[in-house]
């Protein structure tokens, strides 16, 4: 299985060099020259880093590949993947939006939903769970609201504060829990 870690941006300067959006919360382990990446598309790639600097607060990706501004420019928009199998197995703070999806969403014993997505934002990630009703709710993945993510029973395990669903909802009767009998 694949992995996003970033989205190429616009290109930077004329050697080729490219503004990157980082999906990962370890940058500095991931984007090392000499690291390979799959591509989407696939006809860009695979890509090997040849630099890697910041710039205030943006990541410039130089690769082998790609040696001038021109050659950048095709490269906008495309997103890059590393094998899950490259993922360091004792990492056991995080989780993955393809480990994420597909979860119930619980609030006790009462399944209120699935996820849907994660949103990766600067300040907290974003949990985006659908409701039975198709509605989507925006819940901060954060351990206060997400006590636990059990991957193996399938389920994360929220504690809203009250109105988070019906903030959230664009009907007075809600998604939430006890909008249900």
């Amino acid at each position: 299985m694949q992995l996003q870690v970033a989205r190429i941006g616009k290109p930077h300067g004329i050697r080729g060099e490219v503004t990157v959006q980082v999906l990962t919360d370890a940058p500095e382990d991931r984007f090392v020259p000499g690291t390979e990446f799959v591509v989407e598309p696939a006809s860009a790639g695979p890509l090997i880093v040849s630099s890697a600097r910041w710039n205030k607060d943006i990541l410039l990706l130089g690769f082998e590949e790609i040696a001038t501004r021109n050659d950048a420019e095709t490269l906008r928009g495309a997103k890059l993947f590393i094998e899950t199998e490259e993922l360091d197995e004792d990492d056991d703070e995080g989780w993955y939006e393809h480990e994420l999806v597909g979860l119930e969403a619980r609030v006790g014993s009462q399944v209120v939903g699935k996820v849907a997505a994660l949103n990766t934002m600067p300040v907290q990630d974003l949990l985006v769970v659908t409701t039975p009703g198709g509605e989507e709710i925006l819940i901060p993945f954060v351990e206060q609201i997400v006590p636990e993510v059990n991957i193996e029973e399938g389920f994360v395990l929220l504690t809203p504060p009250d109105g988070l669903f019906e903030l959230n909802s664009d009907q007075d009767a809600g998604a939430g829990p006890e909008s249900k009998a």
